[in-house]
């Protein structure tokens, strides 16, 4: 991708080296602060051994006994505690990012303009290992995530290795999953999500899989809709861009991943969509342009939202 020369956004909140409430937390400091409480109890000593065995293997063993708790992860965005990974992405990956929600603004911008109406633009939080966020206590296994009560997308940058470990290197896979929870908050501004929460509440379980489903093939349209403005008016993709979108779609869809799992293809489990439903939209979006085209509701169960 051509990005380097684009603008950055101010819209980044970085949590990176932060720690996030929840998990055990159970550094020296507080072990020792707990033996006068746990030495009343005959029970006392196995506690206390059960606690120091978590801690010491979270640290990582006696290498870490002595030494600092935690590295400062803020200013690389490496991730620690991780024997034999490689390392993590520098800061010319949060550049990236930067780079590809301000130009995801100018294009949301542009539309809502067009259509009579004004763009809010969501703030993107950069964060490892677990956040905390209006919809709750996350951990980064869930992946990138947007969420409404906050309108803000919650970004591991970790995940960039799990794409290539999935199949889909690239920075227009990256870019492609960016546009995807950037989809997700255009659904709010719309009342898209709001109507479709209500629709699940009151849904069964498969039926509220099938509209999940299209939220997400909606996002995924999007996506393609901001890729195709991008393109139009900035030049930002390179040969081999598509692809490398066209196989984190793929990547991503649920029967691809239920494989991975070394699972049954369930559809009926599906809450994202297939990898050739996923690809099909946001080819639509990418080809059109046309945020009208992305009606998923309408076109797979003639629903009026």
């Amino acid at each position: 991708m051509r990005w380097r020369k684009g603008r950055r956004s101010s819209n980044i909140e970085d949590r990176r080296g932060e720690k996030a409430p929840g998990g055990l937390g159970m550094g020296r400091g507080n072990l020792i602060a707990l033996l006068p409480l746990l030495f009343r109890f005959k029970s006392g000593w196995l506690i206390l051994l059960v606690l120091g065995g978590l801690w010491f293997f979270k640290s990582g063993g006696f290498g870490n006994l002595f030494g600092p708790q935690h590295a400062d992860t803020a200013a690389t965005g490496e991730t620690a505690g991780k024997p034999g990974a490689p390392a993590g992405p520098t800061d010319e990956v949060a550049d990236f990012v930067s780079v590809i929600l301000a130009d995801t603004e100018d294009t949301w911008g542009s539309l809502f303009k067009a259509a009579g109406s004004g763009y809010r633009a969501p703030t993107l939080v950069l964060y490892d290992d677990r956040v905390m966020s209006a919809c709750g206590l996350n951990s980064a296994a869930v992946g990138p995530f947007y969420c409404p009560g906050d309108a803000k997308v919650y970004l591991d940058l970790d995940f960039l290795g799990e794409l290539r470990k999935m199949g889909a290197p690239g920075d227009f896979a990256f870019a492609y999953v960016i546009a995807h929870e950037i989809g997700h908050h255009v659904q709010n501004l719309l009342g898209t999500s709001a109507k479709v929460q209500q629709m699940r509440m009151r849904a069964d379980k498969a039926t509220g899989n099938r509209l999940s489903v299209m939220l997400e093939l909606q996002a995924d349209c999007f996506a393609g809709v901001w890729a195709h403005h991008a393109q139009r008016q900035r030049q930002i993709l390179e040969p081999g861009d598509l692809e490398e979108g066209l196989r984190a779609a793929t990547a991503v869809g649920d029967d691809t991943i239920m494989r991975r799992m070394g699972r049954g293809v369930m559809p009926d489990a599906f809450t994202h969509g297939s990898a050739e439903q996923r690809s099909f939209w946001f080819r639509k979006g990418l080809a059109s342009g046309d945020v009208n085209q992305c009606d998923t509701f309408a076109a797979m169960a003639g629903l009026k939202l």
